[in-house]
């Protein structure tokens, strides 16, 4: 149906209705690529829940709860994040030597218990275990940022 308007309108109209089905268009999503020998991964941040070091690997979990390893340290992978998201990189926060987590989706922070859990509140709920001491300053920087 749209077609057949645009080749009856006049060009302000048609450039009118471009303007309007561009400004309707979700926002492109900001991506991050890791690329090995064998695989390239490509992945929404927005759907990142966080990343968990294990040696030479990291494992990043998502929203929809895919667990992915990808053959870059945590380190390396902090490094990737900074590099290819520049300002939004900020969203992701280092905890520790074994997490990077997206603040976005903290959730509750109880340092008795030792524990960071990440959600969205409706589909997942991630249980982190981290130590009281990164605990007490991943709740300093959520005050202070208000995130």
């Amino acid at each position: 149906m749209k077609f057949l308007v645009l080749f009856f309108a006049s060009f302000d109209e048609k450039l009118y209705l471009c303007i309007l089905t561009i400004m309707m268009l979700p926002m492109t999503q900001q991506r991050i690529y890791f690329n090995s020998r064998d695989k390239l991964i490509r992945l929404d941040i927005k759907k990142i829940v966080y990343f968990e070091g294990d040696g030479n690997y990291t494992y990043i979990v998502t929203a929809n709860r895919q667990k992915i390893c990808i053959t870059m340290n945590l380190t390396h992978t902090e490094e990737a994040l900074a590099t290819q998201l520049g300002d939004n990189a900020k969203q992701f926060m280092r905890i520790g030597k074994r997490f990077i987590v997206n603040m976005n989706y903290i959730y509750q922070i109880d340092i008795q218990k030792q524990t960071l859990m990440l959600s969205d509140c409706e589909h997942f709920l991630f249980q982190l275990p981290i130590s009281k001491e990164a605990l007490k300053t991943v709740k300093e920087l959520v005050i202070k940022a208000k995130i």
